[in-house]
């Protein structure tokens, strides 16, 4: 009989290790609490208009990419519907300090080219920190989809240093070294902890190039699923876990709030660790191991505004716009000593018969959990009248920063829905609202590092705690987790 595998979560992390799974011959059962299955790939509909929840942009989907390298060994790439950014501005930065836009070019000469008007006398230092970004995501054999060796891998200086001292080593002008970091708060960078490789390999996907979900992430997930139900498998939404069981080291099986039981020869945890501790026996691991996940920093939240616009108000813009306060506060995301918000990301998305002119607006600002604790113990729609109050004020602080980049932006407005940490937290049954898992700190890189096995014999974890967050990272530590059941580039040499 084919081997099975039991899933818990339905987000891109759980539906790739189970969709590898069934490709292999697994019989696989993914369990999502949520009606909805994708996570952060959901998309959810209000005021009439269909919004993304998370994932709006992803690398890798160009020829010979990573991600398109596993959507065609899926069989789902030519059902994936997406738009490249532009070429000319795969990103445009806004920065109040001095009202000065930046726009980014595709490719390394784009990306130098583009930065260099801006700062001539830095030409060829831009040229030397592309060149240093690529060659650290050279060190990393996965990124690539080539063979890893079986032993341990040596990495050079830079990789393990801080992404900002890493920027500073080769960027001389301060306000160019904030430009280059300017995506950091939007992968949970930090000031002298983020490691250079995590800068590197996220910058290096866009450099390449980045596309756009047509018509909403969520067919996306629902492509993975097809994926495990062709196989024989099954994707069984509103149904959480409540309890795995665990004796003699192994898990005996996962019941679910409705009292459903599923076993199974493997489980795989695709959700937060600190939440799965939650609903396993304590001797399941030792007390060391489940205190240091506790302990682990986790990466900061973000407050989000989804916002309908009149019809033909607001332009369409095919590229993503992010908006910084200050050129010094660029690695200051997330602190409590600043004023917030610090910035933000500001997205419309594209539709099919996509026109000059969009109907949705997303905008997406960091923020820590701290500045939603009063509630942590509430729940959704029960969280009180001064939250709410909380929420309004919030939104008007987004939309007057929104006024200074794109004047007049209040009247186009039509309709507001507004997600919180705390909603993130519920909605992902994530640690905090974590929006990028564990922090980590290139001082202590070891805190942080969690392997997809465990002490646990048949129960792996995957997802974006394990090694890298993000839609590349997660994708590929689907791989790293497929890998520990079927042996060390099982899957890479059919890549």
């Amino acid at each position: 009989m084919n081997p099975s595998a039991v899933i818990i979560g339905g987000g891109l992390g759980g539906l790739l290790t189970g969709a590898l799974l069934a490709k292999e011959g697994f019989r696989v059962t993914v369990l999502e609490k949520n009606a909805t299955i994708g996570g952060g790939l959901q998309s959810f509909r209000r005021f009439g208009e269909v919004f993304d929840s998370g994932m709006h942009v992803i690398g890798g989907l160009e020829p010979g990419g990573n991600i398109r390298r596993i959507c065609e060994y899926l069989g789902i790439f030519d059902k994936v519907r997406i738009r490249p950014v532009d070429d000319d501005a795969t990103d445009e930065l806004y920065f109040a300090e001095d009202h000065c836009r930046y726009r980014l070019a595709k490719g390394r000469e784009g990306f130098v080219a583009s930065l260099a008007r801006y700062f001539p006398d830095e030409r060829e230092h831009l040229r030397q920190y592309v060149d240093a970004i690529f060659r650290l995501t050279e060190e990393v054999d996965l990124f690539y989809l080539r063979p890893a060796s079986a032993y341990m891998t040596t990495h050079s200086e830079e990789f393990f240093m801080s992404a900002d001292a890493f920027i500073a080593k080769y960027l001389k002008n301060a306000r160019l070294r904030s430009v280059a970091a300017y995506m950091n708060p939007f992968y949970g960078g930090r000031h002298d902890q983020t490691p250079a490789y995590i800068h590197a390999i996220i910058s290096s996907l866009y450099i390449t190039g980045a596309e756009r979900f047509v018509g909403g992430s969520s067919h996306f997930a629902d492509l993975l699923a097809s994926v495990i139900t062709e196989h024989g498998g099954e994707v069984v939404s509103s149904s959480p876990v409540a309890w795995v069981e665990v004796a003699d080291r192994q898990v005996q099986y996962v019941r679910c709030t409705d009292g459903r039981e599923y076993r199974a020869d493997y489980y795989v945890s695709a959700i937060h660790p600190c939440t799965l501790l939650h609903i396993m026996p304590e001797h399941a691991f030792p007390k060391a191991f489940r205190q240091r996940l506790e302990d682990i920093p986790n990466a900061y939240s973000a407050f989000s505004l989804f916002i309908k616009v009149r019809e033909n108000s607001f332009p369409y813009i095919n590229h993503s716009e992010y908006y910084m306060t200050r050129y010094d506060d660029v690695w200051n995301f997330g602190r409590l000593d600043r004023p917030w918000p610090l910035g933000f990301l500001l997205m419309t998305p594209p539709e099919p018969d996509q026109g000059p002119y969009s109907r949705k607006v997303l905008v997406t600002a960091p923020m820590s959990f701290e500045r939603v604790r009063q509630w942590e113990h509430t729940t959704v729609g029960h969280r009180g009248d001064d939250y709410l109050q909380w929420k309004a004020a919030r939104t008007d602080d987004l939309l007057r920063l929104i006024e200074d980049m794109h004047p007049g932006f209040r009247d186009m407005v039509e309709d507001i829905n507004t997600a919180s940490p705390l909603t993130i937290r519920d909605y992902y049954g994530v640690k905090e609202g974590s929006l990028y898992g564990f922090s980590k700190d290139w001082k202590n890189i070891t805190l942080s590092q969690l392997p997809v096995v465990t002490k646990v014999r048949n129960l792996l974890l995957t997802g974006q705690n394990n090694n890298l967050h993000g839609f590349c990272g997660v994708s590929l530590t689907a791989i790293n987790t497929c890998e520990a059941i079927l042996g060390l580039n099982h899957i890479v040499n059919k890549l």
